[in-house]
């Protein structure tokens, strides 16, 4: 919690001022203030904060515009404040993607569950991404090393366990990946054609 980096937007002075307080004492740390949506966008840009608690309506651009746009970016999770909870509000916070959202004023005992849930729901929707680009990346490797085993054994005229043990063994002792190796075999075999 204490290494949490907040971004603060909101055109209220009093109520940005009455939140920061209440961050602090909870040992956030707040890296940048704005009050207006491009503000706030630029802000959040240059210092990747770990969390952005923004009004709704701002002046410009309003705070669920920035917050479809720091989730499209991947930047942090976005806590929203909002004076009311229209329907068309609340549709709008789901469209944006935001992780949680408040009714001003805004209560610390409301504060805390909000910005942690977020924080931790948000950590743990990065590491599913994460492990799912890695699992398509190494389909995507095993896909071009079967193709190349292929080819292996189509033009070496050896068996399956050999093809791979042949990729197996060029990829350590050239010092790439089976992948690389791979592609090698399969741009060979094209420029073969």
């Amino acid at each position: 919690m204490a290494e949490s980096r907040i971004v603060l937007v909101d055109a209220d002075p009093i109520l940005r001022k009455n939140i920061k307080t209440m961050l602090t004492k909870l040992g956030y740390s707040i890296v940048g203030e704005a009050v207006d949506g491009v503000s706030a966008l630029k802000l959040v840009r240059s210092r990747q904060p770990d969390l952005l608690v923004i009004g709704a309506e701002l002046p410009g651009m309003d705070g669920l515009e920035v917050a479809a746009i720091v989730h499209e970016d991947k930047i942090a999770p976005v806590v929203v404040l909002a004076g009311s909870h229209s329907q068309v509000l609340l549709e709008k916070a789901k469209v944006a993607r935001v992780a949680a959202f408040l009714m001003k004023p805004v209560e610390e005992a409301d504060l805390l569950p909000a910005i942690e849930i977020s924080l931790s729901n948000y950590q743990e929707i990065v590491s599913l991404e994460n492990k799912i680009k890695e699992m398509q990346e190494a389909l995507t490797a095993r896909k071009i090393v079967e193709q190349a085993k292929g080819i292996l054994m189509e033009t070496l005229n050896i068996g399956e366990n050999e093809a791979f043990k042949r990729i197996q063994k060029q990829s350590m002792n050239s010092r790439v990946t089976m992948r690389q190796v791979a592609e090698a075999i399969i741009l060979t075999q094209n420029f073969r054609k």
